[in-house]
């Protein structure tokens, strides 16, 4: 599997083959200098100055030539002219062949390594980390952490994994709604689970999720919400405990089976896929669509999906969203340039350009807005989102609802369960 965040639809439907880019094999380690000595994050210039010359080997699924082609003008140029850090873009099929590499460099004690950093998150991460081989403390010590809300769990915890200083964020995603504003209007929006439900009650047949389960992650982060807003605390989900959910999971199935007589065909069928709830949508049998992108519905108009009045919203809390990552290999041969890297992905320059999807990337921030005092860099932000247009979720509002998934293994509980507890006796 690739990075969880795009096997979770925001990029679903790209292809997952290898895009040469800038380097298909990773550059000879650069010797560090010699008077550089041990890295000293405290010292912020002596890490520039550690960089320069460097050669720098991202591993980093290469499926996609437009992020691609976003690294390489966005991160690759830079680099370049400013830190005179020549980055090597290593496409890989899937992240484990980069972590395959770091294991077996464990295995054989090769220290200096090929791997100098990784796009990375989920077990990926999870594997890494209890192998002893990430570079320990050096995320919140970068200078551009201060922009980084680490005490929200959606970004502390890599799919219940806490992060603890061993990645550092690059992009996010995160579940909205999408409603016809020709249709209805901004005041009558159910902004909470509870309210969908009164919201079905007074229109029955207007509303529809996807059937949870595998390759339809939506439809299963469509309930997982519902079972927070029940539960009254998404954080608590981080962690396995089978206790909690057998506490709380009656009534995440009541709340489905008091929602499913007012649903599309009275739940007797579910859409298979976003592409289908889209097009109920789209031909007006249903009221509400779904997206995980930071654009809102803009893509979709853009692709002729949905209606040109479409438009994405959030409940008040609730909306589940990940966030993908970079890592640095405990063994990497060229960390100073790595971490110069990570601090430049948090730059809000280079985070307002990620938003927009004519760059080829689209994904959201990692960094939390509100953080960022600078006039120039304010302007670059706003800037962005103004250019996403009325179709898009408004940055405060997608910051306020946002809550990060819940352990990994609850995704199969909440699976199995929805068929078990809701979907009997609907003939799927």
């Amino acid at each position: 599997m690739r990075n969880r965040l795009i096997s979770l639809g925001t990029l679903a439907g790209l292809i997952a083959a290898i895009i040469a880019g800038c380097g298909s094999q990773p550059a000879a380690p650069t010797p560090p200098p010699a008077a550089a000595g041990k890295l000293n994050l405290d010292d912020w210039e002596s890490i520039v100055a550690a960089a320069q010359g460097q050669t720098l080997n991202w591993y980093m699924w290469g499926g996609s030539e437009s992020i691609n082609r976003f690294v390489d003008e966005f991160y690759g140029v830079p680099l370049a002219e400013r830190y005179g850090i020549t980055l090597n873009r290593v496409p890989i099929a899937d992240t484990v062949d980069a972590v395959n590499q770091v294991l077996s460099e464990k295995e054989a004690g090769t220290d200096p390594g090929a791997v100098d950093i990784i796009w990375i998150n989920g077990e990926n991460f999870l594997s890494l980390k209890q192998a002893g081989m990430l570079l320990p403390d050096w995320s919140r010590r970068l200078p551009n952490a201060r922009l980084v809300d680490w005490d929200n769990p959606a970004l502390a915890f890599d799919f219940g994994e806490p992060v603890e200083g061993y990645e550092s964020p690059w992009s996010s995603a995160q579940f909205q709604l999408i409603y016809d504003s020709a249709r209805m209007g901004e005041a009558g929006l159910p902004r909470s689970y509870a309210r969908l439900l009164e919201w079905a009650k007074a229109n029955p047949g207007r509303f529809t999720y996807i059937a949870p389960g595998p390759g339809a992650f939506q439809g299963t982060r469509f309930v997982k919400g519902a079972l927070f807003e029940l539960s009254g605390d998404a954080a608590q989900w981080v962690s396995h405990d089978q206790a909690r959910w057998e506490r709380w999971s009656p009534a995440l199935w009541a709340y489905l089976n008091a929602l499913k007589p007012y649903l599309w065909r009275q739940g007797e069928t579910y859409p298979r896929d976003e592409n289908e709830l889209h097009s109920l949508f789209a031909n007006g049998e249903v009221d509400f669509s779904i997206t995980q992108a930071i654009a809102g519905a803009g893509p979709l108009i853009a692709e002729g999906l949905v209606p040109a009045t479409a438009r994405a919203f959030v409940f008040d809390d609730y909306m589940i969203g990940d966030v993908n990552y970079v890592a640095i290999p405990r063994n990497a041969p060229n960390k100073a340039a790595a971490l110069v890297l990570a601090n430049l992905i948090l730059e809000p320059e280079l985070q307002a350009a990620q938003i927009l999807p004519e760059h080829g990337f689209g994904l959201g921030y990692a960094i939390d807005v509100t953080r960022v005092t600078d006039p120039a860099q304010l302007a670059a932000l706003e800037a962005a989102q103004s250019r996403l247009g009325a179709a898009a979720t408004p940055a405060a509002d997608l910051a306020g609802a946002l809550v990060g998934d819940a352990a990994g293994a609850y995704q199969r509980l909440v699976e199995d369960g929805w068929r078990e507890h809701v979907l009997i006796g609907t003939g799927q």
